[in-house]
């Protein structure tokens, strides 16, 4: 088993970043969901169960900002607010304080999302804890939904979209991006991941434990590139991987260890 790809998410619900190694920090990979946008009048977290057009948004980590792209307006430079004001926000069950952006990063994002938002940054990863359910107590997460990284088997994705073919050939195959993970992995068995719950991986020199499987949402019809909604893999996943009313692909990991992961690295169940 190796490292197929790995990805990073700088805005929470924004396009990927794919990249050839990361640094694993203790609550994710290293500039992976740090960002996130935030309704300005309830603080609240803007995913894309509320608008698709996070979709067109493209950020990518410059030193300890993010440059935003989209192709209707000019790139936005965004520093680190590092001495920015705090602003308590609320993403998934979290409700904390974070750092907020500079204005231009409100008004150009507002821009292209058609609704007045604000742009947060987590500037101290450590405020918010894992469901203690799967977690030690000292285990952290940035802005992911509840756990610091995903993984996703390439060879279980194509045993989904051979389901998802067989009960309608007219469907095109669902890409991985849908799942957004952080970490793929190849030369794995279909659906071997259930068997890693409870239990430890090697992924190059970095100790992880497996916590949970990955209950999916309806973000995974939303096509990652466009932002077009369907039906698959939900309807699929419903019919084939239905645990007590959990819709499940992909596997959440907390790391054990800091340390660097890179495309290629082999992966050992401990």
């Amino acid at each position: 088993m190796r490292v197929e790809a790995i990805a990073i998410y700088p805005v929470k619900g924004c396009r990927r970043v794919e990249v050839d190694e990361a640094v694993v920090q203790p609550w994710g990979l290293a500039a992976d969901r740090r960002w996130v946008v935030v309704d300005a009048r309830t603080d609240r977290a803007i995913t894309l169960r509320d608008t698709t057009r996070l979709t067109q948004i493209s950020p990518t980590p410059v030193g300890n900002g993010l440059v935003l792209r989209t192709p209707t307006q000019p790139d936005l430079a965004v520093a680190a607010p590092v001495d920015g004001p705090l602003r308590p926000v609320t993403v998934a069950s979290f409700t904390g304080p974070a750092r907020l952006a500079d204005a231009a990063a409100h008004e150009w994002l507002s821009e292209v999302l058609e609704r007045d938002v604000r742009l947060v940054w987590f500037d101290d990863p450590t405020r918010r804890p894992v469901d203690a359910r799967y977690a030690q107590p000292t285990d952290r997460v940035g802005f992911a939904d509840g756990f610091p990284v995903s993984l996703a088997n390439t060879a279980s994705l194509a045993a989904l979209n051979d389901l998802i073919l067989a009960s309608d050939p007219r469907q095109e195959p669902v890409p991985m991006t849908r799942f957004r993970p952080n970490v793929v992995v190849s030369g794995a068995p279909a659906w071997v991941e259930d068997e890693w719950i409870g239990r430890r991986l090697r992924v190059g020199d970095v100790v992880f434990r497996a916590a949970k499987p990955n209950d999916r949402c309806v973000v995974t019809t939303i096509d990652a590139e466009t932002g077009e909604k369907g039906h698959e893999p939900l309807r699929t996943l419903g019919r084939h991987r239905n645990v007590d009313q959990e819709l499940l692909f992909a596997t959440y990991l907390i790391p054990d260890t800091p340390g660097r992961i890179a495309v290629g690295d082999p992966i050992a169940v401990l």
